[in-house]
């Protein structure tokens, strides 16, 4: 399993302190079923920087406190890049890490509370780049939770978002797993990733919602975000399927009660 998203690099932002927490931490991922993982801490959030130079010295540093420590967990550079009107300057400056070492798909952060105005010209900016922005945890935010139709419209020209495992089994309460519910539903998720942060409350939880997705949707429909995790980090194609507007699914489902 490949979680393409975590805040266990060791003492960068809000995620782990320091490295006896990293590691441990690492042995939860691996009991998980985690083999290889994305480090991303967050980067220009206004709050936090952590250059892409950086972030690779402390990847390989914790590389080697892992297999020192026997922990069977490969780990690769990345960032949870936030929206901001300098980020194509920072792309630019090579300061930016991606998914993949092809620069074909970038974990991109919006704000919690909001949906910025400029982040549509932002998507189609980068489009025209040749990236493929990763909307990472849709569901949690507030402006897609008002207007899931501004959700749809990235999704529909070309976007990826990537879904919290937590919000999935209800770690973040039920108006966020009904959320992250729909939006699986309405065929607009991709893969699961952990966003894990510490031991209590923002674990991996990865093992969990692969089962009740699978319960859920599936044995094949599980396997196809496990797919396309392991795409993203490969620079490959991933699957696109059908997408529906979340309102249309749940008139679907009333209409079916009668």
């Amino acid at each position: 399993m490949i979680d393409l998203h975590c805040h266990i690099l060791p003492g960068v932002d809000d995620g782990s302190p320091d490295m006896e927490t990293s590691l441990g931490l690492a042995k939860v991922a691996v009991e998980q079923g985690i083999t290889h993982m994305l480090l991303t801490p967050h980067h220009m959030d206004g709050e936090y920087l952590n250059h892409k130079a950086d972030v690779i010295t402390k990847t390989k540093a914790f590389q080697e406190a892992l297999d020192q420590n026997n922990i069977q967990l490969t780990v690769f550079p990345g960032q949870e890049v936030h929206i901001t009107g300098e980020l194509i300057q920072a792309i630019e400056r090579d300061d930016i890490l991606f998914a993949d070492e092809n620069n074909r798909y970038l974990m991109l952060e919006l704000p919690h509370n909001e949906v910025p105005e400029y982040t549509s010209k932002m998507l189609f900016t980068l489009q025209a780049r040749g990236i493929t922005p990763v909307l990472v945890h849709p569901e949690r935010n507030q402006g897609f939770m008002q207007n899931p139709d501004q959700l749809y419209e990235f999704v529909a020209q070309g976007c990826l978002t990537q879904l919290t495992a937590s919000s999935y089994v209800g770690v973040f309460g039920t108006h966020v797993q009904e959320f992250t519910e729909q939006i699986i539903n309405a065929g607009m998720g991709f893969i699961f990733a952990s966003d894990a942060h510490n031991f209590k409350g923002r674990n991996f939880k990865m093992a969990q919602a692969f089962e009740k997705l699978e319960k859920n949707k599936g044995e094949r429909f599980a396997e196809v975000y496990k797919e396309n995790a392991k795409s993203i980090i490969n620079g490959d194609d991933v699957v696109f399927g059908e997408i529906h507007h979340i309102h249309d699914i749940k008139r679907k489902r009333l209409w079916e009660l009668f």
